[in-house]
């Protein structure tokens, strides 16, 4: 039986092992590292989510918002438990979480390419937006980590 709870910096190491052996997880040096989620975790207490499995953790997603909108990022189920409903109870935690914290919107940002995870999040109900130009700058330069 899967276990969803609340991330916590504990979970670091074992959430950074997933995410580095998830195919088109973008990852990079700073928001990534332990100090970057320690300050996210910080900073949205009770919107990002684990599961695990007989002490195993399975699966992860990272979530917060700003007072106006919810993002999620870097969702990551181990290949061997997907097709399970894990990403999907995941997803729900999220999205009770931040209508929890009265959040009513949210969105995300997944990788053209990444196929799996553009069908997992149409299928959850999330839509394109093609009328929005996605603009990003580094204010430090950041390591990109990809696996």
């Amino acid at each position: 039986m899967v276990n969803v709870r609340v991330m916590t910096i504990e979970d670091y190491d074992g959430v950074y092992e997933l995410w580095i052996h998830t195919p088109g997880m973008g990852l990079n040096s700073v928001d990534d590292s332990r100090e970057g989620i320690a300050k996210y975790l910080k900073r949205n207490p009770g919107t990002s989510f684990v599961a695990e499995e007989d002490g195993k953790l399975v699966g992860a997603v990272l979530s917060g918002h700003d007072g106006r909108r919810g993002y999620i990022y870097h969702t990551a189920v181990l290949t061997e438990y997907r097709n399970r409903g894990i990403a999907r109870a995941l997803a729900e935690h999220v999205m009770n979480a931040l209508e929890q914290e009265g959040i009513n919107k949210a969105a995300l940002v997944a990788f053209g390419r990444n196929e799996t995870g553009n069908g997992f999040w149409e299928r959850m109900g999330f839509t394109v937006r093609d009328d929005l130009v996605y603009r990003n700058k580094n204010i430090r330069e950041l390591k990109r980590i990809d696996t």
